[in-house]
Order: C-alpha cells, then sequence, then structure tokens
C-alpha cells in the first residue's frame, strides 16, 4: 500500500510511546515468573487501583477482542444475549467472535450517533423467562462510540440503573476510554465504577501501547473464575510483564490521557479546516479522536493514495480520519491543504 503524507486511517495505524519502549526495554533483563507472578504485573494492578480503587481485579490479555470476549464471558451462559449499538466492534469488526465464544446472541440497536439510550434498548426488552428466547443479560457500550461520540456520566448512570434493576450488567468497550475521559475533563472512575459499569475493556493499543490490554472488574463477584476462562481463551501471556510494563509506563503521570488529549486535539483542528470546505459536511459531532464525513466520492480514491484513510459507508461516501498521540500539527495542515487542493 502506497502512503505519501501520513495517513488518517487508525489509531492503530501509530507507533509507540517512547516511554512504552524505554519500559519494554527496562524489563526485558533478567528472568521473572511467567504468568502474571511478576514484580510488574503486582506493579500495574497497584497503578490501576490507584486510578479506580483496590476494589477491583485486573486482567491483562493480548487485544480487544480478547478483553470483551473475557470480559462478556464472565457474565453470560450461551443462552444469553447482549444488547449492544449496531455500529459496536463487536458486531462489526470481530469476525462473530463474541457469538462463537460466548455463545450468547448479540441484539443489536440501530443508532444514528452509536449511543444506546433507554427508548432504544426497550426494543430488546422482553422474552424474559421464556424458554424459547435468549435472555438479555448484559449491555455493552463503547466508550468512545465507533462513531467518535462519547456518553456523559449521567447517560451512562441511567443505562446502569436501568440495566441493574432488571438484573442484568453492563460492560464498556473502553479502547477508547482515554479519549473520553480527556473530552470530559472527568476522572476515569466517574464514567466507569461511580455510574455501575461491571466490566470495563480498558484500552492500550490505540493509545501509544505496542499491543495489550486490559479487563477491569468493578463488579469483584463475578470475576472469580475469570482466570480459567482466560486462559481457555489463550489471552493469557506467559510473559506478562511485557503488557504490565507499557501499562504502568502509559499510566504514570497521565501519560495516557496526555496523548489522548492531543490525539483528540489533532481531530477538532483538523474538523475545524475541513468545515470550511464547501464539499465537506461533517455528520458527527467530533468530541474525541475522529471524524467522519461526506466528500465527493469521485475525490477519495485520489485522496486516499496521498494520504490514506478509510471509507466509512460506501453508500453514502462517508470517510472517517482518526487522529493520534503522534499526529503532529503538520501532519493536520498537510491534509487539510490536500483537501482544500483537490476538493475545491
Amino acid at each position: 500500500l502506497f502512503m505519501g503524507l501520513r495517513g488518517f486511517g487508525s489509531d492503530n495505524f501509530s507507533g509507540v510511546l517512547p516511554e512504552v519502549f524505554k519500559a519494554l526495554e527496562e524489563s526485558a533483563f533478567g528472568h521473572q515468573h511467567s504468568y502474571g507472578e511478576d514484580k510488574y504485573t503486582e506493579k500495574a494492578i497497584e497503578d490501576f487501583k490507584q486510578i479506580f480503587g483496590d476494589d477491583i481485579d485486573v486482567y491483562f490479555v493480548y487485544n480487544g477482542t480478547g478483553a470483551n470476549i473475557l470480559s462478556l464471558s464472565a457474565f453470560t451462559h450461551s443462552y444469553n444475549a447482549i444488547i449492544c449499538a449496531e455500529t459496536a466492534h463487536i458486531n462489526v469488526d470481530e469476525c462473530g467472535a463474541i457469538e462463537k465464544q460466548t455463545g450468547s446472541k448479540l441484539l443489536t440497536v440501530p443508532t444514528f450517533d452509536g449511543k444506546l439510550s433507554l427508548g432504544l434498548i426497550h426494543n430488546h426488552m422482553h422474552g424474559f423467562d421464556d424458554q424459547h428466547h435468549a435472555q438479555p443479560k448484559i449491555i455493552s457500550l463503547t466508550q468512545c462510540t465507533e462513531l467518535g461520540t462519547v456518553y456523559t456520566h449521567d447517560e451512562l448512570k441511567e443505562i446502569c440503573d436501568f440495566a441493574h434493576a432488571h438484573d442484568m450488567y453492563v460492560h464498556m468497550d473502553g479502547a477508547r476510554l482515554a479519549n473520553a475521559v480527556a473530552y470530559l475533563g472527568c476522572t476515569p472512575a466517574s464514567i466507569t465504577k461511580e455510574v455501575g459499569i461491571d466490566v470495563l475493556s480498558f484500552g492500550g493499543t490505540k493509545n501509544g501501547m505496542m499491543f495489550g490490554e486490559a479487563v477491569v472488574f468493578f463488579n469483584t463477584t463475578m470475576s472469580k473464575e475469570v482466570k480459567y476462562i482466560r486462559k481457555q481463551l489463550m489471552q493469557l501471556h506467559s510473559k506478562s510483564r511485557f503488557i504490565a510494563a507499557q501499562f504502568s509506563a502509559v499510566l504514570k503521570d497521565n501519560l495516557w490521557l496526555k496523548s489522548a488529549a492531543h490525539a483528540n486535539a489533532m481531530a477538532q483542528k483538523l474538523a475545524n479546516a475541513a468545515e470550511q470546505i464547501p464539499s465537506v459536511s461533517i455528520t458527527q459531532k467530533v468530541e474525541a479522536n475522529e471524524i467522519f464525513a461526506i466528500i465527493p466520492r469521485e475525490k477519495i480514491t485520489k485522496l486516499q493514495n496521498e494520504c490514506f484513510f478509510y471509507v466509512w459507508d460506501e453508500d453514502a461516501a462517508e470517510v472517517r480520519w482518526v487522529c493520534s498521540f503522534d499526529t503532529t500539527e503538520n501532519d493536520v495542515i498537510e491534509f487539510a491543504n490536500l483537501l482544500r487542493q483537490e476538493l475545491c
């Protein structure tokens, strides 16, 4: 794939924070116990407890799909159902992994902005205690959503309260949680633990780590057997220290939030420039590090050849531009100039 200017395809395209590289290098020397019985894993778990409190359980995994499967497996049986937005990563981009590994049915909800609401969730709140019907058991929310929008504290609490009142749980896919926290200017706990989220997939890879995610259980009554599930899912890293050391590096001095805030700022800068072009229509609120826009269809391929990005909706000629921790102002300026050159 040829790329001219540095692209805006995904925050998975970005490199690795220098602090993460240093942490990996430092943890590479000497011997440590394996499978999480090492000082780096112990330290990283303590780092998470500094953010969320002592009453949590933390499990490190390789990737986001693994984090979501592990999270949802702890709360469901094969006869259960998981309610999620139609655009959710677990529905669109995980190759049916959730349904295969948990056995549970995904009940999807069409949304305009990627966010679930009680009104939308109500569409699937039926069939309880009916042996012919998959039993809804958990609601999966994505923060930030796949459309770059952000749930507020009150929106999350309303959904969590509703779920718990109906003997259900709430999972948060937080692959871009850092971007949401940076946007809201809140504490991480205020939009997770404090609103009633039961389990969180805590993203690392999209925010400067080389690999690795964390699963954080706030409802620890449901995590007692998770270590066995993680092993069966092939998500138990024998040299766990190399995931843990990265997390300690990004959590130190709020580096994870500073990096996310930078990505958000670059996205806002690009959106501000793009919306000045008459043939560009921004389709979603730019609340994090993603921009969704409709542009002239005939220009897409040429622009992609100069600066790669993905088409989000081919029928609508809607594209997605994603900024990362290492997106520079010069990257934004050059791409904005390219847009003006080709679209004006």
